[in-house]
C-alpha cells in the first residue's frame, strides 16, 4: 500500500510556502522542493488577448497527486486550509512577481494580478470560462507581457500553472488508503455536480 502524505505549511520555518508560479507543459518534482501540475483538468484560459491575461488553478484541495521519488511511490495532497494559507502567504511575502518557465528560467515580465479561492463553483468566475474546479481551489490570473509565452499558452504548448515551494510532510492517519482519499474527492465533485444541475 502506498503512503499518502499531506503537505502542510510549517509557519515557524523561514522558507515555507510557495515561492513562485511557473508556466509548464509537464509536471516536475525534486525532493522537498515541490513543483506541481498533474491534472489535465487544470488548464490555462486566455481570457483577454488584448490585456494578455491567463487564468488557471494554482492548487486544488484534497486531490490525490501521484509522485515517485526514486523507487518510492506515494500520493500527496493539500487540505483546503493549507491551500488558503499558501495563497495568503504567497502574497504576504510579495511573491506575486516570481514567475518561471518550466521551473528553470526566471521570467521578469509575468505577474499575478488576481487571486481568489473558489467558494461556490456554480457561481464562481471560473464557471463563466467553462472551467470545472472544486470549492477551495486557488485560482490565479497572470498578466503575461512575454509574447512568445503568451502565444505558447494560446497554442497549448504551455498547459498550466505549477507551484514552486517548500512544505512540511504530515501523514494523515485518518486516510490510510488512496481509495478513501480518492472517494472523498469524487464525492465532493459529485455534490458540486448535483448542485449545479439542480439550478
Amino acid at each position: 500500500m502506498m503512503n499518502i502524505v499531506e503537505l502542510i505549511i510549517d509557519e515557524e520555518a523561514f522558507i515555507t510556502g510557495i515561492q513562485a508560479i511557473s508556466v509548464v507543459e509537464q509536471p516536475a518534482i525534486e525532493e522537498d522542493f515541490i513543483a506541481l501540475k498533474e491534472d489535465k483538468r487544470i488548464e490555462l484560459k486566455s481570457i483577454d488577448d488584448e490585456k494578455r491575461i491567463l487564468m488557471g488553478a494554482a492548487l486544488i484541495p484534497n486531490k490525490p497527486i501521484y509522485r515517485r521519488d526514486g523507487d518510492e511511490e506515494y500520493y500527496i495532497y493539500f487540505s483546503k486550509d493549507t491551500v488558503r494559507k499558501a495563497s495568503e502567504l504567497f502574497f504576504k511575502r510579495s511573491n506575486h512577481q516570481n514567475a518561471t518557465y518550466e521551473h528553470e528560467k526566471k521570467i521578469d515580465n509575468m505577474t499575478i494580478v488576481e487571486s481568489w479561492i473558489v467558494e461556490d463553483p456554480a457561481k464562481d468566475k471560473t464557471a463563466l470560462y467553462g472551467m470545472d474546479v472544486p470549492a477551495g481551489t486557488w485560482m490565479v490570473s497572470m498578466k503575461v507581457d512575454d509574447e512568445e509565452i503568451y502565444n505558447d499558452a494560446k497554442e497549448g504548448t504551455i498547459k498550466g500553472f505549477s507551484i514552486e515551494g517548500y512544505f512540511a510532510d504530515r501523514y494523515d492517519l485518518k486516510k490510510d488508503t488512496f481509495e478513501s482519499l480518492e472517494r472523498e474527492y469524487l464525492v465532493e465533485e459529485l455534490k458540486e455536480f448535483l448542485d449545479v444541475t439542480e439550478l
